[in-house]
């Protein structure tokens, strides 16, 4: 089983993100998540396509992009040649998903959908299921960080891990919203595999996000 940590600069220092991303150089299992918001799909509007280029030029580290918009095949198609490590868009946002999987795959190592809290685990076709990377369970609303984690998200990663097991797949589950130190132990305990954590390692001094991530671990 995975047991990756994905910081979400949604929460860092953007004036100095060279600086705050240089925390986590060396680090093992870690992706840096990357929240991009439209200001449609989701009320908030964060970065766009130029910052996320400019950040994969400035690090190594592997680069996730969960795009919260109402066009995810224009951005996936636009940052096909920015080696990033996975991109993952929301099933309410497509008609066609397993389509734009098989688009997306031809470009990204790892491609991902993500699910809102209301949206159903029986909502996702199992050809969904079969073709993608990784399933990533929203665990607040999206649009802002800093949000309480919602409790039922536990019984969506456990029908998520049922239906690996039941069809014999390989996607990851990941869970981002509320995560930290607090709900880590039970979210690994029902099956997630990759933990996206943003103000509860951003909100504290440089110094301690390693030993934030360890402990989400």
């Amino acid at each position: 089983m995975l047991n990756l940590v994905s910081p979400s600069i949604l929460s860092c220092d953007f004036l100095n993100i060279e600086t705050e991303l240089s925390y986590f150089s060396g680090s093992k299992n870690l992706w840096i998540h990357l929240d991009i918001m439209d200001g449609h799909f989701v009320p908030n509007l964060t970065f766009g396509i130029p910052i996320i280029e400019q950040i994969s030029k400035k690090t190594s580290l592997p680069l996730d992009a969960h795009l919260m918009v109402s066009n995810p095949e224009f951005h996936i198609q636009q940052m096909k040649g920015f080696g990033l490590e996975n991109i993952t868009f929301h099933l309410e946002a497509v008609a066609d998903a397993k389509g734009l999987l098989n688009t997306a795959k031809k470009h990204y190592k790892s491609v991902g959908v993500s699910i809102k809290p209301g949206t159903e685990i029986s909502t996702i076709d199992l050809e969904v299921l079969k073709v993608c990377d990784l399933i990533l369970v929203m665990s607040v609303e999206p649009g802002f960080g800093g949000q309480s984690f919602i409790e039922d998200s536990y019984k969506k990663i456990s029908e998520l891990v049922e239906l690996k097991e039941k069809h014999n797949l390989s996607f990851q589950i990941q869970v981002d919203g509320g995560v930290s130190n607090i709900n880590s132990k039970q979210l690994r305990k029902a099956g997630a595999e990759n933990l996206v954590a943003g103000s509860y390692i951003f909100k504290k001094n440089p110094s301690e996000y390693g030993a934030l991530v360890e402990s989400l671990r």
